[in-house]
């Protein structure tokens, strides 16, 4: 099935908030060096509003809207493989930000073996600055 098909749907936004501590746990499961991304003192002395996020944590506040999305889609998370995903940034995500994430279903196509499910999320902080666009392309084991 094609978005042609009627597999275009969007989901209703969802909310992140971004404290300092969701980025330092994200920093040091990534294994980020670079202290901008750890010392408030350090981002605001490059121009950031408080402790400046690495732009991958995009993968954290937009799942939060893929994860609803493929369960509303009946989807059975033991059988997805994240196969890739993508992200354009605009705007830098900071501590203190809140993250609103709206999550679109833009393409599936499958047979009985597997079906391929292509998502799309776009974000805006809390002065409805685009902060990220993101393709995430999933495909699901059993059709």
């Amino acid at each position: 099935m094609s978005a042609d098909d009627g597999a275009e749907r969007i989901w209703p936004p969802v909310d992140y908030s971004v404290g300092r501590e969701n980025i330092r746990q994200f920093v040091e499961a990534s294994g980020e060096r670079r202290v901008i991304y750890k010392d408030s003192k350090v981002s605001g002395e490059a121009g950031f509003r408080d402790v400046v996020a690495p732009p991958m944590f995009a993968a954290v506040y937009c799942w939060r809207s893929v994860r609803p999305a493929l369960a509303d889609a009946g989807i059975d998370m033991t059988r997805i493989l994240h196969t890739s995903q993508e992200f354009v940034w605009s705007e830098p995500v900071c501590a203190g930000d809140t993250i609103t994430t709206v999550a679109e279903l833009r393409d599936r196509a499958g047979s009985k073996k597997a079906s391929t499910y292509v998502l799309g999320t776009v974000s805006h902080n809390q002065e409805g600055d685009e902060v990220s666009r993101g393709t995430w392309t999933i495909l699901v084991k059993g059709g």
